[in-house]
């Protein structure tokens, strides 16, 4: 019976956990910054390769935001692929990765963006929060561009600066079958 309890927990927690993420981005869309800022435990870290998105604690996070939603008018996020591991030491732990994508409109401009999330989460109380979230970006372009640059490595627009996009050229496996396959 232990064992099936202790499944059904790890079921129900996956389950929790993918509606964290869907509520970070209906939270994002709807600029609820009480409600986004909960989703996050006090101590809790985000992050972005690019340093465009980086801070640490629950209050920096929701100033954080409160900045980047000031220059946003509408906006629609979707969450694809949500993979989530348990730790098997402390079921009050999980790791995941979050594929989506969004429609935003940074300073009135129509912007595409594609984004990894890698994240971890902590379990308090009975309720599942951010404990660290990084973000990266494959791109963010304007929609006019979208076209133009997807075929080129700075194809993350920041402050109307190109900078190099966070994945897929840095990853290992990339940069291994590029050596191996298209010498």
């Amino acid at each position: 019976m232990e064992e099936i309890l202790a499944r059904l927990d790890r079921l129900e927690s996956k389950e929790a956990i993918r509606e964290l993420v869907s509520s970070y981005a209906a939270a994002c869309d709807t600029h609820d910054i009480k409600r986004l800022k909960n989703l996050f435990t006090r101590k809790a870290e985000f992050d972005s390769p690019n340093g465009s998105m980086k801070c640490i604690g629950r209050d920096n996070i929701e100033e954080m935001f409160i900045e980047v939603l000031k220059s946003r008018g509408p906006g629609f996020h979707w969450t694809h692929d949500v993979s989530i591991k348990i730790d098997k030491n402390d079921s009050d732990l999980a790791e995941g990765t979050v594929y989506s994508h969004a429609e935003t409109t940074p300073n009135g401009v129509v912007s595409l963006a594609a984004m990894r999330y890698n994240d971890k989460y902590s379990r308090k109380e009975g309720e599942w929060k951010f404990s660290k979230r990084t973000i990266y970006f494959f791109y963010y372009v304007k929609t006019a561009e979208y076209t133009d640059n997807l075929n080129n490595q700075n194809r993350v627009l920041i402050n109307n600066e190109r900078v190099k996009a966070d994945f897929p050229e840095t990853l290992e496996t990339w940069k291994e079958f590029d050596n191996k396959f298209k010498k």
